[in-house]
């Protein structure tokens, strides 16, 4: 087993409670990190036999595009189309940021951590 990873992907994107989110939108930051057995990629040099980088970053951005009202939503269904993708992933841990939330004061994030399969147990 290993980890393949991918830190600080950042996105502008209109999720959100509050309808001014859906108008105006704001920055979300994404850290990914799944466990996966990538042993033939490393024997092998071959992306078909581990994650591939570039088709994570797709995923992820392609669901980041679809408005919804929660993060924990959100991060959800980003796990949910990463194990379609990728279903011998044995691990995800995913951590979601929106930057300075609208709470009627000064904060940096609010975030949601998605671990599978311990959280959807």
């Amino acid at each position: 087993m290993g980890k393949v990873a991918l830190e600080g992907i950042e996105f502008h994107a209109y999720h959100g409670v509050y309808p001014e989110e859906s108008v105006l939108g704001n920055r979300f930051t994404l850290d990914l990190e799944l466990e996966t057995d990538f042993k033939e990629a490393m024997l092998h040099d071959d992306l078909e036999a581990t994650v591939d980088y570039s088709k994570l970053y797709q995923i992820v951005k392609a669901r980041m595009a679809i408005k919804v009202k929660l993060l924990e939503h959100l991060g959800h269904l980003i796990v949910q189309d990463i194990l379609e993708a990728y279903p011998k992933t044995q691990q995800i841990r995913l951590t979601l940021k929106k930057h300075h939330p609208a709470l009627g004061g000064l904060v940096n994030f609010s975030s949601v951590q998605i671990q599978y399969p311990e959280d959807y147990r």
